[in-house]
């Protein structure tokens, strides 16, 4: 991925849905000016969740994702249509394509239904309005939002992506660590390259993070663990916060004088995509453990496993020492989330960098209704090595829970 490219968790996801031959794909190429997405007479054309990353004007950087009808039929069908619903789950801007000629149906209704419990912005496309004769243009109504459109002769399809635009709201402002920070602060990464460090780059919560210091004028020194001492020596004053890989906190905990604010990539990230707080108070879980247990590992993403990769090996030796347990663990990457969570004794997930907020926020929402306890990687780790309070202590909306 270049350095310029909007990580995919920053972009706004849009989600195509309709029933089959509604003309979702042919929509997806019209109003992309790209062909994107097969297109075919022949229903069920789309059999999986199709993600594009793109620019679309006047929206900035989005992720369109073309999904199967939701009238798909058979077993292997409602899989496909389970598939469609999963995709509200990641989705900021809903569009729901209509074959104008055939109109709004039970299918329609139904997934308007989820769309609307879920507070998503919507907007109906009637599409293949060629199709209709005046009196039938004028006939057609909906309950939301919506415009008649054509894929084939491109007909209001500037007009609809200008709805579009009016359709996403604006949410709070966050940043990583921007605001912890004044003018001129010197903050120190520490970032260890290991076997399981990407070549020739940092991994993304590294990359934003070091972003977001530069944008906020602040001053930057990056280093691995090895040269963290020296690296402090040299600085005539403490720096304002240094910012550490999770998996190394034990050794940085130990270099760092204790006045000195200390937290992790994997935390800030947290704190970024909003699941921090759910992610301390869950942590407690890690005492109740016993033998037998299940314990989910979650990720966002899907990478080449290690022989030391942080998930799979370096975390559950970690909790099997902390525990004096042997739990059984469970590993989900990408866009792998049960939706029964029962079995679970609790959940680690990931920072989430390639999973949006709205994402984020619904896995920890399914967690909190099944009453099953999720943290994530930096505050298991934090917890496990007795430093929990020191490294959200430069959160002070997260330090003030934990004193409660």
């Amino acid at each position: 991925m270049s350095l310029n490219a909007t990580p995919s968790g920053e972009r706004i996801h849009i989600g195509i849905f309709g029933k089959r031959n509604a003309g979702k794909s042919s929509l997806i190429n019209a109003i992309t000016s790209q062909s994107l997405a097969i297109v075919s007479e022949y229903k069920g054309t789309t059999t999986d969740p199709v993600y594009k990353a793109m620019e679309l004007l006047p929206l900035g950087p989005v992720m369109i994702i073309d999904t199967p009808g939701i009238d798909d039929e058979g077993e292997l069908g409602q899989l496909r249509v389970q598939k469609a619903y999963q995709i509200l789950n990641k989705t900021d801007i809903s569009i729901l394509v209509v074959d104008a000629s055939v109109g709004i149906s039970p299918e329609d209704n139904l997934l308007l239904q989820h769309i609307q419990k879920k507070n998503l912005p919507v907007i109906i496309a009637f599409n293949k309005c060629e199709l209709l004769t005046p009196e039938e243009r004028n006939a057609l109504t909906a309950p939301v939002p919506h415009m008649l459109v054509s894929s084939l002769t491109k007909e209001n399809i500037h007009e609809f992506k200008e709805a579009l635009t009016k359709l996403k709201t604006q949410e709070a402002h966050r940043e990583l660590l921007g605001d912890l920070l004044a003018p001129s602060d010197v903050v120190i990464l520490v970032t260890p390259i290991d076997s399981a460090a990407p070549k020739g780059r940092l991994i993304l919560p590294q990359q934003q993070v070091l972003r977001n210091i530069i944008d906020n004028r602040d001053i930057a020194i990056v280093v691995q663990v090895n040269e963290l001492e020296s690296a402090l020596a040299k600085l005539n004053l403490p720096p304002r916060l240094i910012v550490t890989d999770s998996q190394v906190f034990p050794t940085v905990a130990k270099l760092v004088p204790k006045e000195v604010p200390l937290t992790s990539f994997s935390i800030l990230m947290a704190r970024y995509k909003g699941s921090l707080l759910n992610a301390v108070k869950g942590v407690r879980a890690l005492d109740t453990i016993q033998a037998g247990d299940k314990i989910l590992i979650s990720e966002g993403c899907t990478h080449h496993r290690q022989c030391d990769d942080i998930g799979t090996v370096k975390l559950p030796n970690w909790i099997r020492t902390y525990t004096k347990a042997e739990p059984e663990f469970i590993f989900t990457s990408g866009a792998e989330f049960p939706m029964d969570l029962s079995p679970y004794k609790m959940i680690i997930h990931c920072g989430g960098c390639m999973l949006n907020e709205r994402e984020i926020v619904y896995r920890n929402k399914c967690a909190e209704n099944q009453q099953i306890p999720m943290t994530n990687y930096g505050i298991a780790i934090a917890y496990i090595n007795g430093i929990l309070q020191r490294t959200v202590a430069p959160l002070p909306e997260i330090a003030a829970v934990l004193k409660q």
